[in-house]
């Protein structure tokens, strides 16, 4: 009996050793800015795929703060995730694309992402970087429907017309724009984006090599001088050197001002209903600052994952990106966000009512966030106070444009651009 049970027992082991050990599941690396790596669909499609396939994402969280001052550190000494989270911005050059990461045309989701996403997604010659798993929105001068009907108003189409509109509401006793300038960001880059995005990317290069500045483009001045005579009119109001950011849903919410310049997402995040008028009280038209005559919209920025092409696990990595562009995992992850479609099996979103019954305006006029994002050395909150000097009469249009160069000169400087 003894002798039978060791040879069972010697069996067993022997057995065992045939049977090859449970593999353990590929740890990747995915870099990010830890305020946008708290961002709900991403930590959900995470989850979803660590519980599904056994793998795990080590998400390395960098203070928002020192990002790129810390990321390109680290790129530095080769120390490279596997998945690098980034905007299709200006620093973006820190990072050596080419050399570092891996072109995504070829992916088989790559057709999934809308046109808008494709292309904010791709360099000036059209390769895609990086999966742009993001929310997205559509910035345009939101208009209260209720007043426009309510004076017989109607939406216009060329820049005349939005200035005509402009006087009627005056005339009205309405304030026709909520346009705060003290201490926050008011978004001017709207009006840039027209400039430099219908061009072909041939000023972008030119500004950013510091070979023109903003005074040599005829543009520009088009832009500070709409903005003069809008301010000089009385379209912003009378308080609007001294309002700020919490302003804008007070005087939208109370029906103050008729129209403001944002995106469609802020309607959900940001309006205050209390105040009488909601959001679907609301909708988009395209914005008229003295650079397009037939109008602008302008695209959401879209954060990326790149891919590193020298990591050990690019097949794993490819696989976490087809994972996420699964239209199930994608739509469970962006259930119920406020955002405009990034793919376009994307059904479980909340896009904004204003923007769906725009929709052929939108389409047709919409802008990719090229000033914001691509021009080096641009910033919103400082380069704010050249307008507000112009509005008060501190300087003129030349003098104007000179302050947002001074700032933009000055940042690339200090950044160690090439060529400033």
């Amino acid at each position: 009996m003894k002798k039978i049970l060791s040879i069972v027992l010697v069996a067993v082991m022997l057995l065992a050793c045939a049977i090859p050990a449970m593999a353990e599941g590929t740890t990747i690396t995915l870099m990010a800015n830890a305020n946008d790596a708290a961002k709900s669909y991403f930590t959900a499609i995470i989850d979803m795929y660590e519980a599904e396939t056994g793998n795990k994402v080590d998400v390395i969280k960098i203070d928002p703060d020192n990002f790129d001052t810390v990321a390109t550190a680290k790129f530095a000494t080769g120390d490279i995730p596997d998945i690098f989270q980034h905007f299709n911005d200006s620093n973006i050059n820190n990072y050596n694309v080419a050399e570092n990461f891996m072109y995504l045309n070829d992916q088989p989701w790559a057709d999934d992402l809308t046109s808008g996403a494709m292309a904010y997604s791709t360099d000036s010659e059209g390769n895609l970087l990086g999966l742009p798993f993001w929310e997205s929105s559509v910035s345009g001068m939101f208009y209260n429907k209720k007043i426009f009907e309510e004076n017989g108003l109607t939406i216009p189409t060329t820049q005349q017309e939005f200035n005509d509109l402009c006087d009627a509401l005056l005339a009205a006793g309405i304030q026709p724009i909520c346009f705060p300038t003290n201490g926050c960001s008011w978004f001017y880059q709207f009006a840039m984006d027209p400039i430099f995005a219908d061009d072909g990317g041939e000023l972008l290069a030119k500004l950013n090599s510091n070979q023109i500045t903003y005074k040599d483009i005829p543009q520009m001045t088009a832009m500070c001088e709409w903005f003069k005579m809008a301010a000089d009119k009385g379209w912003f109001g009378d308080l609007y050197l001294t309002d700020g950011w919490s302003d804008i849903t007070v005087l939208m919410g109370t029906g103050e001002a008729a129209m403001t310049l944002i995106w469609d997402t802020w309607m959900y995040t940001d309006l205050d209903e209390s105040y009488g008028y909601v959001k679907e009280d609301f909708g988009i038209m395209p914005m008229f600052l003295g650079t397009a005559d037939e109008g602008t919209y302008e695209g959401g920025n879209l954060n990326m994952l790149m891919v590193n092409k020298n990591s050990e696990n690019v097949e794993t990595v490819l696989e976490f990106l087809e994972f996420c562009m699964n239209p199930d995992n994608y739509n469970k992850a962006f259930e119920g966000m406020a955002t405009v479609a990034v793919f376009k099996g994307e059904t479980a979103n909340v896009q904004s009512v204003m923007v769906t019954e725009a929709i052929e305006s939108v389409e047709a006029l919409q802008r990719v966030s090229t000033a914001n994002p691509k021009i080096i050395g641009y910033t919103q909150g400082e380069t704010g106070s050249a307008f507000q000097e112009l509005f008060m009469g501190n300087v003129d249009v030349a003098g104007c444009l000179d302050l947002l160069d001074s700032y933009r000169i000055a940042t690339c400087t200090a950044m160690g651009i090439e060529g400033f």
